[in-house]
């Protein structure tokens, strides 16, 4: 379920009450005239099926209200009610197959910002992959897969391309974009610095077997790559976040940049070229098969909602 607050103008609190009211999907309508100080108007709150909500924002929307008000949706973990499960059970289709299209555009908006804890993080796993290449442990670079933060702005790409959001695609675009090339330069840093300091050695790197994978690409690695996305976009979709460390530890984008800093170090330009071609494979595949499931959901969802008034009649 979910919990929809919607401040209004009071001249529309009867069509959103009459909306909330009407849909199957909605329970534990509650009205608070008056109670909303900045905009002012009404406060209407309900607890929404997670199949219904898109359809109810929707129609909110259509209201003019995430204009002249405000319109929040909040995920609740559990509802003991029976008027929930009703709700749950009147809504069309599956709470794990509804996509919430606005909460999708807010989360992936909030990820795609190429902040200072977004670079921070990315450095962070950049630094931790060139330590695992170097010190030839597989574990080490895996962390830095689960550390790495770049599949929030590779979403927000799939998402503004699907949705026709130039805006979302091009601040996440910027955010990739500004982000590995700080990522690396930290990285860089950090591997002279150690160098310099005897801590490692960028010359054993030629020995270093069991990291071979990082820079070792093929098709196998687009195919890992279009697996990861369309997982980690269904993971988004779905609400089951737990999946995507699932997807942040089968991708090679991270290690593959940390990869580049450590060869170039080390003189070992072949190298260092291929991790760049395999840094550029993980991060197109994860985008195109991201795409893919947010367009073949779109479709789902289109037709479930052309055919639920047939059904009805």
């Amino acid at each position: 379920m979910l919990h929809v607050r919607v401040v209004c103008p009071p001249e529309h609190t009867a069509e959103v009450v009459e909306l909330l009211r009407g849909h199957p999907g909605t329970a534990h309508l509650v009205l608070h005239r008056g109670a909303a100080v900045s905009p002012e108007g009404d406060l209407i709150e309900a607890d929404v099926a997670r199949e219904a909500a898109d359809e109810i924002v929707d129609g909110l929307c259509g209201l003019g209200l995430d204009r002249t008000g405000g319109i929040t949706l909040e995920a609740l973990d559990t509802a003991v009610s029976d008027a929930a499960d009703a709700a749950e059970e009147a809504a069309p289709g599956e709470a794990a197959d509804a996509v919430v299209w606005q909460e999708l555009l807010g989360r992936t908006g909030e990820e795609s910002r190429a902040n200072a804890t977004f670079l921070g993080f990315l450095s962070i796993a950049c630094l931790l992959a060139a330590v695992g290449v170097l010190t030839d442990s597989p574990i080490t670079v895996v962390g830095a897969m689960v550390v790495g933060p770049e599949f929030g702005p590779l979403a927000a790409i799939a998402v503004g391309l699907v949705l026709r959001r130039g805006d979302l695609v091009r601040r996440a675009g910027l955010a990739l974009l500004a982000g590995f090339p700080v990522a690396m330069a930290v990285t860089l840093a950090g591997v002279l610095a150690g160098s310099a300091a005897g801590i490692f050695d960028p010359g054993t790197i030629d020995g270093n077997h069991d990291v071979d994978f990082v820079y070792q690409v093929g098709p196998a690695s687009f195919v890992v790559a279009l697996l990861a996305g369309a997982a980690g976009m269904l993971a988004m979709t779905s609400a089951k976040s737990a999946a995507l460390v699932g997807v942040f530890i089968s991708v090679t984008t991270v290690p593959a940049a940390g990869y580049v800093v450590v060869a170039a170090v080390a003189g070992r330009w072949d190298r260092a070229g291929f991790s760049l071609l395999q840094l550029v494979v993980n991060l197109a595949g994860i985008v195109l098969a991201a795409a893919i499931v947010l367009i073949l959901r779109r479709r789902k969802q289109r037709s479930s909602a052309l055919l639920r008034p047939l059904s009805r009649g």
